[in-house]
């Protein structure tokens, strides 16, 4: 690929219009906006974008923005509206799924063409709207594939996550962790299924771990927090092993770095117990040996499905991404499942990490890098190219240090930017 894909703004601006401007688009989880009047207020490709619950319990995403001057019905983040949104500006009021109320002193508007009616003095809705297994996703296209048909393959890595619940539903909790990353939203994507950087971007929180570990009692079993970190200290052959596969549209997994359920501690066993009571053992086996490290959805981040996180990613500027970090609780599941899961976000995504700051210096790096007009044009993405397995709906790498995943996103990307050009 060329340098500029990463640092030229003419391209980021034609990414947001044929690739956030159409695709499907990860907003939020239902769990987020349990009550009437709850909402969620973010942005796709610039644009100001609010979740919120309506009174009739729906879902509804619509432009967070007021006919009437333009303002934002409510700040970035979350909160409540209790029943209605209520511009800051003029008093405009809006019913939860963005048709209008009334404007005060009205009579001030006989004559003209203005009519509560009116869809133009509505809140404006998403033009499509879709809800799996409790995952909102939008998309500002009004005609285009269904969310399971752009999903494809990827939506297994969902249906996992829900799975490992013993009542098959999960809810975000604990929070969430923010960062504004100083690069282009693709170099997240590219990293998040790059096997040939842990043991060099990560070595200094790897060694930490070991000389944490040796200061241990002799025979002691290495921490679940020491073991997370230690694990992007694996040589070369491990992540060979490992598989790596492309789906349609860009999405892919990459295969689990080890599996903590398999343990036997007492927690565990407690979990395993409500699994095998829910589902049966033969299907617990099979929930829980579903072992997925960073799955790739195309457009909206990586959901870790054994660590219950979802790392959801905002292009913000050519040279300016926002990572936001939820953490999912498995609804039936032992608290120590839940406290698993978040020991993990504060050690690995927290941006107070000691493994987050590595990935962030790099790819800042590689954005500096590739904004110098004379160092160099192109950027390799040669590693095992030629030797993907194709399959119906994608491909599958021969060696777990293949560059296919970059490939894969590549090729979407190329079919989304020139899906726009006239015939």
């Amino acid at each position: 690929m060329h340098r500029k894909v990463y640092v030229d703004p003419d391209i980021f601006a034609l990414e947001m219009e044929r690739i956030y401007g159409q695709i499907w688009i990860y907003i939020g989880h239902d769990s987020q906006v349990p009550y009437t009047g709850d909402y969620v207020a973010s942005q796709i490709a610039g644009h100001q974008i609010v979740m919120v619950r309506g009174a009739d319990d729906s879902v509804n995403v619509v432009y967070n923005r007021c006919p009437h001057k333009g303002a934002m019905l409510v700040p970035e983040g979350t909160g409540n509206t209790r029943r209605l949104f209520r511009c800051p500006y003029h008093g405009w009021t809006f019913h939860l799924d963005g048709t209008m109320m009334t404007a005060p002193l009205k009579n001030g508007y006989e004559g003209t063409c203005f009519d509560p009616a009116n869809p133009e003095f509505h809140m404006t809705r998403l033009a499509r709207v879709e809800r799996y297994r409790g995952f909102v996703f939008a998309s500002m296209a009004a005609e285009g594939p269904t969310l399971q048909e752009f999903l494809g393959g990827a939506i297994t890595s969902i249906d996992n996550l829900c799975d490992r619940s013993p009542v098959g539903e999960v809810e975000v909790a604990g929070g969430v962790f923010r960062v504004m990353q100083q690069s282009n939203w693709k170099v997240f994507y590219e990293n998040l299924h790059d096997t040939m950087h842990p043991m060099v971007t990560h070595e200094s929180s790897v060694v930490a771990a070991r000389q944490q570990y040796r200061a241990l009692p002799e025979g002691s079993p290495m921490p679940l927090e020491l073991l997370v970190m230690d694990g992007n200290g694996e040589p070369y052959p491990f992540w060979e092993s490992l598989e790596l596969r492309g789906f349609d549209n860009g999405h892919g997994y990459m295969e689990a770095i080890f599996n903590p359920n398999a343990g036997n501690d007492p927690a565990m066993q407690e979990y395993k117990a409500a699994m095998h009571a829910a589902y049966g053992e033969a299907r617990t086996a099979e929930i829980l040996g579903m072992n997925r490290h960073n799955t790739v959805i195309y457009g909206s981040g990586s959901p870790h499905t054994v660590f219950q996180q979802f790392r959801v990613i905002r292009p913000v500027a050519v040279d300016r991404t926002l990572i936001e970090i939820y953490t999912f609780r498995l609804k039936g599941a032992p608290p120590a499942v839940f406290e698993r899961a978040l020991l993990y976000a504060n050690v690995i995504n927290s941006p107070s990490s000691n493994v987050m700051p590595d990935d962030i210096e790099v790819y800042n790096r590689v954005q500096l890098g590739n904004q110098n007009t004379v160092g160099g044009e192109w950027v390799s993405m040669h590693r095992y190219h030629g030797t993907d397995r194709k399959l119906e709906d994608g491909s599958v790498s021969i060696n777990g240090t293949s560059e296919l995943p970059m490939r894969n996103q590549f090729a979407a990307w190329r079919r989304y930017m020139l899906a726009g050009d006239p015939a």
